[in-house]
Parts: structure tokens; C-alpha cells; sequence
């Protein structure tokens, strides 16, 4: 059985970035204040977080500060969660006060300095952060990255989608990656689905930046697979449009609630391998 290779994304970051600061700059004033899906979070609001995010990391990984009062540890994930939302939502007050022109200001030079520290880092590194969605406790910096990777774009993805604009974002070489990690949290979001072993689910993801994805069932856990025999006949299959995947995966939603708000998501063959898909989250949340 052969596992999907490494996610590396290191050398997309200052592009990405690059164009998130293009698209701030093109807003008119009225647009910083429009609403998004991300919770009660304006256009600025989000801004301001990737601000957050971008010095948080360059302090914590390439400076090795640690904060004043940061826990050792959290006993849940619902614990690590709650720190994370009080943090976010410190940070978005504070800053409610600094302009438009300011956070651009910032964001400009914290970012390339992001993607210098991103550029040499080593990928099989020990991870400053596990991936803790995907279940993991200890990560290899790759990884890591990816999902740091995902976070900056699908924030980026809510203000372009806020602002009514087209984004070069969603090409291939961006968003594919994305997707590819997102799915990273299938074998998680899976672990109490009980199954025989050689049970096999296909996720496939349609459009130009899509892909499929295989999970299969072994004797004591699901494992997400590179390829899958051509012979064999999934046992249940999710087709997801592009277009919706992102907002599907990064908000936590119970499954009816999905299936009315995605009415174009399908599922063929046993709805019991496939519904998991509809509760999977690929974000701190």
C-alpha cells in the first residue's frame, strides 16, 4: 500500500501572499467593513488576523520567543480550540484601530519575511505545531507547512469571495495543495466509522484543480491511499465541485446542514462510508 506523497509548499508562500496584498490594495474603503463567512469577521478583521498569524509564526519559529502565560499543554482539543479563539479575538480587537493602509504596511514586510523563514526551512524538521486536526500530536515541518499553506488561503479565498472578486488563487498550483491536505483529515475524521477491512471510499473533488483521493479501510484503522487498484469498486463515492470544497472543509456543520447548504454534493453507493465527508473539518475550529 503505497501513502500520498509529502506535501511541499515552502516556495508558494511569497507568491500567495503577493497576491493577497494585491487584492487589499485594490479594495475601496467600504469594502474592509463587508461581512464574510468566517464567523462575525469582516474583510479587515481577517486581514488583520493573517497579520496575527504571519508574526506569531516568525516569533515562535524562527525567533524561538515564547509568549508570557502560553500553557504547556491543552487536555482536549476543545481546550486548544477555546486558547485559540481567545487569542484571535485579542488580537482582532486591539487591532480594530489601525487603518487599511497600515495593515498592508505590515502585512507587506511580515510576509516576505515569512516566506524567507519558509524557504529554509527543512520539511522532515520537527514541527513547532502538531497538525491537531488531522490527529496528529507531533508533526514533521512539511507538514506543518501545508497546513499553514491552507489557513493563508482559504482566509484570502473568504475576502476575495466577501469583495465579489476573481482570484488567481484558485488555479491549479495553488489550490490543489490545499485540497490535498484538507484530505489529510480523512483517516481522523474516520476513526470511529466502523467498517471490514478493504472497505474503500472515493473522494473526488471536481474541476481544473481537483483530484480524487482514496481511503480504505485496513485491519485496524483507515488509511488514506495513493492509488487504488483500477479493478476494484469503491464502496461509496463523494463528488464535490471545486467551487464548494473549500467552504465545506473549513466549517464544522452537522450533516443535514451541509446537504442543504451543498445541493450539489453527491454521494453513490453506502451513504454511511461517504456522509463522514459532510462533518470533516480541515481547520483549527
Amino acid at each position: 500500500m503505497k501513502s500520498p506523497a509529502p506535501i511541499l509548499v515552502s516556495h508558494l508562500f511569497r507568491e500567495l501572499d503577493g497576491h493577497l496584498l494585491d487584492l487589499l490594495r485594490s479594495l475601496a474603503p467600504e469594502d474592509w467593513n463587508r461581512p464574510t463567512v468566517c464567523s462575525a469577521w469582516s474583510v479587515k478583521d481577517i486581514s488583520s488576523h493573517l497579520l496575527d498569524s504571519a508574526l506569531r509564526r516568525l516569533s515562535i519559529q524562527r525567533d524561538g520567543y515564547i509568549p508570557p502565560h502560553a500553557p504547556e499543554g491543552f487536555d482536549s482539543y476543545t481546550e486548544l480550540v477555546a486558547y485559540l479563539n481567545r487569542l484571535n479575538a485579542e488580537w482582532t480587537a486591539a487591532t480594530a484601530r489601525l487603518s487599511p493602509t497600515v495593515l498592508i504596511g505590515l502585512l507587506e514586510k511580515a510576509t516576505a519575511e515569512l516566506a524567507d523563514l519558509f524557504e529554509s526551512t527543512d520539511p522532515l524538521a520537527r514541527a513547532c505545531f502538531s497538525v491537531a486536526w488531522a490527529g496528529e500530536s507531533e508533526s514533521l515541518m512539511g507538514f506543518d507547512l501545508a497546513r499553514e499553506f491552507t489557513e493563508r488561503w482559504h482566509h484570502q479565498r473568504q475576502i476575495a469571495d466577501a469583495v465579489d472578486r476573481p482570484t488567481p488563487i484558485d488555479e491549479r498550483r495553488f489550490y490543489y495543495p490545499v485540497l490535498d491536505t484538507f484530505m489529510r483529515a480523512l483517516p481522523h475524521t474516520y476513526r470511529d466509522v466502523k467498517a471490514p477491512a478493504g472497505t474503500f471510499v472515493s473522494i473526488r473533488v471536481v474541476g481544473d484543480s481537483g483530484g480524487d483521493w482514496f481511503l480504505r479501510r485496513e485491519e485496524n484503522a483507515w488509511c488514506l491511499i495513493a492509488a487504488v487498484d483500477e479493478n476494484q469498486n469503491p464502496d461509496s463515492v463523494v463528488t464535490i465541485d471545486q467551487a464548494i470544497a473549500w467552504k465545506l472543509l473549513t466549517k464544522r456543520t452537522d450533516r443535514a446542514t451541509a446537504r442543504a447548504r451543498f445541493p450539489t454534493l453527491r454521494i453513490d453507493g453506502e451513504p454511511a462510508y461517504g456522509e463522514p465527508v459532510l462533518e470533516m473539518v480541515s481547520i483549527m475550529a
